[in-house]
């Protein structure tokens, strides 16, 4: 529900900073490509000439693959193989090799020859790696030297003393295999590259999320070790100033400042021990929630927000009372799981009407948390792409590092929430109340031996 409008049809959006970016192809990658197709043409030009004597004109086919292999050679002298092609530059890389394999064709037959699909090779390059402009302007060129190559092209060679000769009506349904290959694989291999790309760039924003929680977790521990530290010097400052006041007349000029100072000295100590208690508390029961203390943890910061919540707790109606189920759970503080369920609530409370329901159950084998709001509920045509990371309707807003909270508006909240909850083990489902209610629901579920599971939270999924 984390970034969802009940009421409105949601988009996919992507954040400005997805859509600006250049490539990620290096000059290296285009080089080895690019030797590899060298290869695989002399490769092929030697079999059919020297070893099938088929005719063919072998003096423009080496005059047009040495010119790859010296391109290659040139590149790498000039530039460092490491280094990021920008756009147009991979553009003009990848629009030459099209041009390249068309003129090898050119000279062999065109589309009659079998390896003309080889046009397909750097339009799926492109959709992998490069913005989509460029993607589509590749599938042009390649497209166009395809249907130039289908009237104008030297004769299929073939053995001496022989012509092998290609019905029209086979060389146009190369034409359509070579075109439907461009669009069919080249926006599988886009679609496949931009859901990682997608995923990838919010995966990180969860992670940011992530240690923005654990550091606020520590905040408690550094205060302890805070009042550890300093209670030695400010014993000494007690100490001090207790000797100074015992050899100090009272009505010296100075016997009020000194007075002060072992008074606030003695304030900072009282400070200090109090959060040293605090820590030993958080440290026995904060680290170590009970079910109820869990939801009242998630719920607290967003009640009398806009609607009152109802949280209810206790066994599935189904447990008997005298079974191991009926113990409440007991689980190890998860910065990742109260960040997940508050996102959750926070939500339903932003979509609810009047009111919305927390309920938290167990049973010897699972606990459940089911959170329902009254609202508009998912819209029916979207459910299924729930929790990819950026659909959403709300504003867009960037996202940055100094301000972790800015992601609702890329989509990202209720996307963050699930990868956070199911590295904790938990399975979410996403609904909306049977007919004639009106709300969507959200359980959660956790079998309750990983719920109850006391881990390390830096070692095991990320926490």
């Amino acid at each position: 529900m984390a970034a969802f409008d009940h009421s409105k049809t949601v988009q996919p959006t992507t954040p400005e900073r997805l859509r600006a970016r250049d490539t990620r192809l290096r000059l290296q990658t285009i080089i080895r490509l690019r030797w590899l197709a060298v290869l695989g043409q002399s490769v092929t030009v030697i079999g059919a000439y020297w070893v099938l004597g088929i005719d063919l004109a072998i003096g423009g086919c080496f005059a047009i693959i040495a010119l790859s292999a010296w391109l290659n050679v040139a590149l790498r002298i000039r530039y460092r193989a490491s280094q990021r092609l920008k756009s147009n530059y991979a553009f003009i890389m990848l629009a030459y090799d099209i041009l390249q394999l068309a003129a090898l064709l050119y000279l062999t037959g065109g589309l009659e020859n079998p390896f003309a699909f080889l046009l397909i090779a750097p339009v799926t390059v492109s959709a992998s790696t490069l913005p989509v402009r460029i993607t589509i302007a590749l599938g042009v060129l390649a497209i166009g030297a395809a249907t130039a190559l289908t009237t104008f092209h030297y004769p299929l060679p073939w053995f001496s003393h022989s012509t092998l000769l290609i019905p029209f009506p086979y060389v146009m349904g190369a034409w359509a295999t070579v075109v439907s290959g461009i669009l069919f694989i080249g926006l599988y291999s886009w679609r496949t590259s931009e859901e990682g790309r997608r995923m990838a760039e919010a995966l990180a924003a969860a992670e940011i999320v992530l240690a923005r929680e654990q550091r606020l977790l520590a905040l408690d521990g550094l205060a302890a070790a805070a009042a550890h530290g300093l209670g030695t010097p400010l014993a000494t400052i007690a100490v001090v100033t207790k000797e100074l006041l015992h050899d100090m007349a009272e009505d010296d000029q100075h016997y009020d400042d000194i007075l002060l100072l072992r008074a606030q000295a003695e304030r900072c100590r009282d400070i200090l021990k109090e959060l040293a208690s605090r820590g030993e508390q958080i440290d026995v029961i904060v680290s170590r929630l009970p079910v109820c203390h869990l939801m009242e943890e998630v719920v607290e910061p967003h009640r009398l927000i806009a609607v009152p919540i109802e949280v209810t707790t206790g066994p599935l109606p189904n447990v008997e009372l005298d079974s191991p189920g009926v113990r409440e759970p007991v689980t190890q503080r998860n910065p990742g799981v109260v960040y997940g369920l508050g996102n959750l609530v926070e939500n339903a409370v932003d979509f609810a009407a009047t009111k919305v329901e927390v309920d938290a159950r167990w049973s010897e084998n699972e606990v459940r948390i089911v959170i329902a709001d009254d609202g508009g509920g998912f819209p029916p045509n979207v459910l299924e792409e729930l929790g990819e990371p950026f659909l959403t309707t709300r504003p867009a807003t960037s996202w940055s590092e100094d301000a972790p909270d800015e992601h609702i508006g890329m989509g990202l909240g209720f996307f963050i929430a699930k990868t956070l909850l199911e590295r904790s083990g938990a399975q979410l489902e996403l609904a909306n109340r049977p007919e004639p209610a009106r709300g969507a629901v959200v359980t959660v579920t956790w079998p309750r031996e990983r719920f109850e599971q006391t881990i390390d939270q830096d070692a095991e999924g990320g926490f």
